[in-house]
């Protein structure tokens, strides 16, 4: 049933995308984490009280995910199979991002390619951390890539994996894991201590995941003419130099495919950072990298799709 679930799921994000509202659940949910986060971090507290105030903000969000999308689908599966599978299907979409991704890559490569970089910076400044507003071409189209290959994870690859193993409220409690990392799970003054747990329980639920998804990755470049030789080897040499146990992989596996390379010098309000670089510049960073990220993107979901049937059928067999 849980691959039919994904299918539908991806079918939904196709055709739908990711609705911006206020009633979007991962909204909904980041909301609930401002909340508790106001109640639960004081800045007075000593880095002890932050880590365990942090580790109760997991434990209360986590375990409030699971039983409202629990409760959910059993309210669901009572009233009639169908109504079960509808709505898990439309509650696991909301967990996933591929379309959205693609259209935020789609625009960004748009404005690159008419040359208008004033909108190319604004709108790329949307997903990611970086400044942006004195990005070249190249520069912005590595953010682009970069961002979207480590999004094959977080927001594809991850949810899926863990509604397969587990159903859809197993995704839902993934999102929240990763919406908590991405709203607290930071190394700076404010965070380092508070949002420990939840960064190293991002970091262990996307391990398998990332795994998978680099070996998927190798296969895409392979079906698609890339270099499948040149993402295996990236992958092997670079992963582990980015500071994220798992983004390492999808990046360098993306950079090894297209033959370019990603990473560089980044700056956080104006403070400039170094990321280890992720596979070979033979060719120079354009727009067009951003399409054949995008491609590998959806080739590797819908390889994950496959995947996921054949495990299930796998799993009937006497």
């Amino acid at each position: 049933m849980e691959e039919y679930l994904v299918l539908g799921a991806v079918v939904i994000d196709r055709i739908v995308g990711d609705p911006r509202s206020s009633l979007h659940p991962v909204v909904v949910v980041g909301n609930y984490i401002a909340w508790l986060e106001g109640r639960l971090l004081d800045a007075k507290h000593s880095p002890r009280r932050k880590k365990l105030a942090g580790a109760a903000l997991a434990a209360i969000v986590l375990s409030t995910v699971f039983t409202i999308s629990w409760t959910a689908l059993a309210a669901l599966q009572a009233v009639h199979p169908w109504a079960a599978y509808i709505g898990g299907a439309l509650l696991l979409s909301f967990a996933i991002s591929p379309r959205s991704l693609a259209e935020a890559g789609r625009e960004i490569a748009g404005y690159l390619n008419t040359g208008n970089m004033e909108q190319a910076r604004y709108k790329v400044g949307w997903i990611v951390g970086r400044d942006t507003a004195n990005l070249d071409t190249a520069e912005v189209t590595r953010a682009t890539v970069e961002t979207v290959a480590e999004n094959i994870v977080d927001g594809i690859i991850s949810p899926l994996f863990y509604a397969v193993i587990g159903g859809v409220p197993l995704a839902c409690l993934y999102r929240a894991v990763n919406t908590l990392d991405s709203m607290v799970g930071y190394k700076n003054e404010k965070y380092r201590d508070f949002g420990m747990v939840a960064a190293r329980v991002d970091d262990v639920f996307n391990y398998i995941p990332a795994r998978i998804t680099g070996l998927l990755i190798v296969i895409a470049a392979l079906l698609l003419g890339r270099d499948a030789g040149g993402a295996l080897a990236a992958i092997r040499r670079d992963a582990a130099k980015h500071p994220s146990p798992n983004s390492g992989i999808t990046e360098a596996g993306v950079a090894g495919a297209l033959g370019v390379r990603l990473g560089g010098l980044n700056y956080y309000g104006g403070v400039a950072s170094f990321r280890a670089h992720m596979g070979d510049d033979k060719v120079q960073l354009s727009p067009i990298h951003i399409e054949q990220t995008i491609q590998i993107m959806y080739l590797v979901t819908t390889l994950f799709i496959a995947a996921a049937f054949m495990y299930k059928w796998l799993l009937l067999q006497p």
